[in-house]
Parts: C-alpha cells; structure tokens; sequence
C-alpha cells in the first residue's frame, strides 16, 4: 500500500500495543515501524533493475525480518528513551507489530509480499489497489481523533479501535468481492466460448467497483474489465504473445528472471530497434484514444552478452482526463 496508508496503521497498531503507557509516542513510533520494510527502495540505487525488483517486498516484508529487527529497534529505542515501565520487550512488541501488520497489508494487494521469505513465494490476493480512500481515509480520522484524547480514556481506545476494525473489515470484504468478480469473469468466457487457461482479476485504481481482467489462453492474452454497474457483456481485447518470434529473449536468463517476477503474464515485443518486456499484471494506461501502453514495461538492451532492463513506465499526457474516464467506467457501461 501506499506510504500514507502505511504510516496510519503503524500508528494505529502502535497506539494499541503502547498508548495507554506512552501517549501519541506510541502512534508516532509505531508510524516509524510501519514505514521501515519500505526502506527496500533503496536496492534501485545499489543495484540493476532486475534485481531490484525481484527484492522489492522481499526479505523486509518477511515474518523473519520482523522477528529479527523488532528486538534491535526496540532496544535502540529502550536506550532513548529510558522507561522502565516500558522496558525493551514493550518496545520489541510495537515494532514486531508495526513491521508485520504492514506486509499482512500488502499482501492484499496486486505486487504481493514475500511474507514466507527466504521461500520464493509471493503472497498477492489482489483485492485491493495500493491507493485506496475508503481504506485509508475512515482509518486516518480514526487515528486523529483518538490522538487527541487522553491517553487514560476508554474514548481514545475505543476511537482507534474502530479505525482498526473498519479497515479490516473493508480488507475482508474486498476478497469477498474479488470472488464475486471471478465468478461473473467465468460465466462470461464460458457464455462466449472462450477457452482459457487461467484469469487474473484486479481492482482498478482507487476503487472496489471497476476491476481489470487478465485472461490467458493458448496464442493471446485477452484484457477487459468490469464494473458492478455494468448493463452490457465484458468486453475482451486482444494482445497476441508473440513467443515465436521473441523466443531467442525468452531463453535468456535475465529475461528468464523477469518471468517469475511476473508470474508468467508478459509480452515481449520488438519497438522499432528495441526490444520491450511489458509485465501484463497491472494492466493499461491510456495516453489517448489511439495509444495505451502496459503500466510496467522494461526497455531490454544487451551488451557484452549481458542484458540489462530499463524500467519505461508511461507518462500521463492528461491526469484529470484519466480520472473522468475512470469514473466514468465505474458507473458502468
């Protein structure tokens, strides 16, 4: 999830493991905890993009890395702070679950965690965008609002509880939703006679109600999407994979690689005298009517025999008409 997302359920879990003793101290450090496995960022300085990416949300965001650094961050902060009555187990707990509670989060989301990290297992539930207002923002007020209560009330626990509780409970209710979306995907290859391998279904930006569909079958891969205000039939459009003639690329190791990070939904295509590795996991944008390119494309170059990725993400020509657009679709076809 995003940053801001982050940092209010870090305080949230903070205040619950520490308020009562330390006041909004405990928000602010539990923020701290939950911005830290994000930290890994920094591989994109110290490293190519392939590897970088394949660490992203990798040993961080693992039960291991929380196990490890609660103990450290909570005996760095014991040193700061002297409070007996806190002591370092007290702080070890609000950073183990400050550091944990936020890759559980981004397990919901498209790019999943690797929670059972050293195993090469990415857990991505994909049921909810990384930006999503109806998460963060009643679990933001949440947290305001019992930080300005006295840290000995039951008002200002029971506040942020409810923030906690809330953001749950919509966190459970969009996987609910994703199964309702699968199933109106299935009927519909099964009304067109589609025949198909395997479907991936996500939520489009900001939202629950309009989701992107991902369908994989024998030569193409087929891309729509679906709004619960929908009237009409889904819509699929046609992306041919091309592996004959990129076969040559596919065979490379670093391409190999690039492979497993998108769990096999790719196209890789010759651009004039570049070759380009679109990652099909996290859809289209849309520049103009006549130009949509996939969010996260890779620029392939080699020399020496070595292949290096260039991440090549499109630029928005026009941000307030994309937005239109989107709410537009949400209100169905």
């Amino acid at each position: 999830m995003d940053s801001l997302t982050q940092i209010v359920l870090g305080a949230a879990v903070g205040e619950a493991v520490l308020g009562k003793k330390v006041g909004n101290r405990a928000m602010l450090w539990g923020a701290i905890a939950g911005t830290i496995p994000d930290l890994d960022v920094v591989w994109r300085y110290l490293t190519d993009t392939i590897t970088a990416t394949e660490m992203h949300r990798g040993f961080s965001h693992s039960i291991i890395f929380a196990l490890i650094a609660a103990p450290f961050f909570g005996w760095l902060v014991h040193q700061i702070k002297k409070r007996p009555d806190v002591g370092w187990t007290g702080w070890s707990k609000l950073f183990f679950w400050g550091l944990f509670t936020h890759p559980l989060l981004d397990a919901f989301t498209t790019w999943g965690t690797q929670i059972f990290w050293p195993f090469h297992w990415r857990v991505a539930f994909n049921s909810i965008f990384v930006v999503d207002p109806l998460y963060t923002l009643p679990f933001l007020i949440c947290v305001i609002a019992a930080a300005t209560r006295g840290r000995d009330t039951l008002s200002r626990k029971r506040t942020n509880n409810l923030g906690i509780y809330l953001s749950t409970a919509y966190l459970l209710f969009t996987v609910l939703i994703k199964f309702a979306v699968n199933h109106k995907v299935e009927a519909s290859l099964q009304e067109q006679g589609i025949t198909y391998t395997k479907i991936s279904t996500r939520p489009a930006p900001l939202n629950t109600v309009l989701w992107n569909i991902n369908v994989d079958t024998q030569d193409a891969y087929l891309i729509g999407d679906y709004s619960f205000f929908d009237s009409q039939p889904i819509v699929y459009k046609t992306f041919p994979k091309k592996r004959t003639q990129a076969q040559k690329w596919i065979e490379r190791d670093e391409v190999q690689r690039l492979i497993a990070i998108s769990e096999g939904w790719y196209i890789l295509e010759k651009e004039e005298e570049s070759w380009v590795y679109n990652d099909l996991r996290f859809g289209l944008i849309s520049n103009d009517e006549n130009d949509s390119q996939f969010v996260f494309r890779y620029l392939l170059t080699e020399n020496d025999g070595t292949i290096t990725a260039t991440e090549d993400r499109p630029t928005p020509k026009n941000g307030k008409k994309l937005l239109i657009d989107l709410w537009q679709r949400i209100k169905g076809n």
